[in-house]
């Protein structure tokens, strides 16, 4: 059984003892903490409208879903606050919710890519938007501190139930300027997509059918008993690329269980690559709009060349949504997101988001007339190994990563940052080791011009960690 406490939000596996894992008292000091947090801002902000604060929460298709969403609303009534309950959503829909009603935050109920006996609390400000790292500290320091003070019965909040939201989302994706809806209309596109048991089943047939595309869904029931293991990696994608191999489809379209990360797969089944989401549509959105991009320290290179190629300039941050989105805004960055197949779209709003991405990717092809596999042979062709270490109780990771950096400091080949793990940049190559924020692990990421160089460096960098243990 695990719990994770990060500034990101609280994460574990659901069953088992208090402070161990994911279960209703833990929720429930969490969420407290969170709204008790909240609530600071809108007084720090001088709120006099004289309404109850107002939280948006969303939550995607897991079998925990409903009864982590019972205890989050009736906590946050509890505290005396209004709940917008928007149900079956995707991430960046809840990240809209919030925008659009003028809410003073929002709660996703949602592990992400993480399997089915996992579930978490992603927590928003009131941009919808994840909290910074400063802030997200300030509700663990609060939730550790249990000072919490609950409202008087005549002060308890309200819970009101909008399912208009789902809509509301496409209906901002097909009004972006980038998004050429007549020009996907006219393509006539096939596609092919799985949407994992979740959220995505409900959400992506109506932009289909909005955009004028023939589909055919896979796994498309929101139960949330996943038919395979829900990150969107192609070791996990059989099923579709079987089905896309068989022709008769365009495009495979994978999504994780909330919905933003994006992979795609050829019209001959074979990995468009989930790093090259990012790099697909970014090459597009610059094509019409100078300027520059952002991508975290994981992801690959080919982000930077074709940020060069358009005449913008590329910078590296920390993994985590949060520090993508914070590097965007600091040098006013026109498209960024993450290599795991997250595209963040100013335009849109400051969140991954697989719709905008879907919708923007669909408009490139449209536009170029080519097929999929057509479309990734214009890139540069790199290839990333990712591997991971189970950590022990035993692991001590700061002195792994310590190790590391000494190991090649004097190394004049190599470039050396520290800002995210340790990172070590080849002129042809590099590796990237990090404590996870997700999972008890060290992630090992890297990258060369052929799988089996990635492969091995990663694997050079993995036995210096074993020969510590």
């Amino acid at each position: 059984m695990t719990l994770i406490k990060s500034i990101s939000g609280i994460r574990g596996t659901i069953g088992g003892q208090t402070g161990d894992t994911l279960n209703p008292l833990d929720i429930v000091k969490f969420t407290t903490a969170y709204a008790q947090f909240i609530g600071g801002q809108r007084n720090k902000g001088g709120d006099v409208s004289g309404r109850k604060p107002l939280i948006v929460v969303g939550r995607d298709g897991r079998i925990s879903g409903l009864m982590v969403r019972n205890v989050v609303v009736g906590t946050l009534m509890g505290m005396g606050y209004d709940v917008i309950d928007i149900g079956y959503a995707t991430t960046p829909t809840t990240e809209l919710a919030v925008r659009m009603s003028g809410a003073d935050g929002g709660i996703i109920i949602t592990a992400s890519h993480n399997p089915r006996q996992w579930n978490a609390l992603k927590l928003l400000n009131s941009e919808g938007e994840f909290l910074t790292a400063a802030d997200g500290a300030e509700v663990l320091r609060m939730a550790e501190e249990e000072n919490f003070n609950y409202a008087e019965v005549d002060k308890l909040g309200s819970c009101t139930i909008d399912d208009t939201f789902n809509q509301r989302h496409i209906d901002a994706v097909l009004q972006l300027k980038l998004v050429d809806v007549e020009a996907i209309k006219a393509r006539k596109f096939r596609v092919c997509a799985d949407t994992i048991n979740s959220v995505g089943g409900i959400i992506l047939p109506e932009l289909f059918k909005q955009l004028g595309v023939a589909f055919e869904i896979l796994n498309g029931e929101c139960t949330g008993d996943f038919a395979h293991n829900p990150e969107p990696l192609e070791k996990n994608l059989q099923g579709i690329m079987d089905k896309m191999k068989k022709g008769g489809f365009d495009l495979g379209i994978v999504v994780d269980p909330d919905v933003d990360r994006l992979a795609f797969i050829c019209e001959d089944g074979t990995m468009f690559g989930e790093e090259y989401t990012l790099v697909s549509v970014a090459d597009y959105v610059l094509s019409h709009t100078k300027g520059n991009t952002v991508s975290n320290l994981s992801s690959t290179r080919a982000l930077r060349d074709v940020t060069e190629k358009h005449g913008g300039q590329y910078t590296a941050a920390a993994v985590g949504e949060v520090n993508v989105t914070t590097k965007m805004k600091e040098v006013g960055a026109v498209i960024g997101g993450e290599g795991n197949g997250g595209v963040i779209y100013p335009e849109s709003h400051y969140g991954r988001d697989a719709l905008v991405g879907i919708a923007l990717f669909l408009s490139s092809l449209a536009q170029k007339g080519c097929t999929v596999s057509e479309l990734r042979a214009t890139f540069p062709n790199y290839q990333i190994a990712k591997n991971r270490i189970d950590l022990t109780p035993e692991t001590d990771v700061d002195a792994i990563l310590v190790k590391v950096k000494e190991m090649f400091a004097k190394d004049n080949s190599a470039q050396v940052n520290d800002i995210d793990g340790v990172k070590i940049d080849f002129p042809d190559r590099w590796v990237h080791l990090r404590k996870s924020n997700t999972e008890p692990i060290i992630r090992v990421y890297s990258e060369a011009q052929s799988m089996e160089k990635a492969d091995d460096l990663g694997k050079q960098l993995m036995q210096v960690v074993y020969d510590m243990q």
